[in-house]
């Protein structure tokens, strides 16, 4: 089994700055692709960002340059930097990863998400 653990949403006035963070744990043999989509109330949920266990990175075009993806492979964490937050960042942020387990060969896991709300 494998749990994804979000941290880092919090409320914060437009413009601002914020560290989502999310840390695999369980019988964990490999974790591949990393990544964070979020949800919005009444919208679909959406690719942020994603890396790979090399660190090739992608993200959705509307958030280039504003939001960065990284990953500590040695802690099986992985962050989202969210600079010049606006309104339109609030959503539920979660964390999704790939990971090979002891029992399954691969698996797609989700965290509980952690609610970023960006309002003045």
């Amino acid at each position: 089994q494998v749990q994804l653990v979000e941290s880092g949403g919090v409320v914060v006035q437009p413009g601002g700055s914020l560290r989502l963070s999310c840390a695999a744990s369980g019988s964990i043999v490999s974790i591949y692709a990393m990544g964070w989509y979020r949800q919005a109330p009444w919208k679909q949920r959406e690719l942020v960002a994603a890396i790979t266990s090399g660190g090739g990175t992608n993200y959705a075009d509307s958030l280039k340059g504003r939001f960065t993806i990284s990953r500590d492979n040695a802690k099986n964490t992985v962050y989202l930097q969210m600079n010049s937050l606006k309104p339109e960042d609030t959503a539920v942020y979660y964390c999704n990863a790939d990971v090979s387990t002891i029992a399954t060969m691969k698996g797609d896991y989700w965290g509980q998400g952690t609610q970023v709300t960006v309002s003045s």
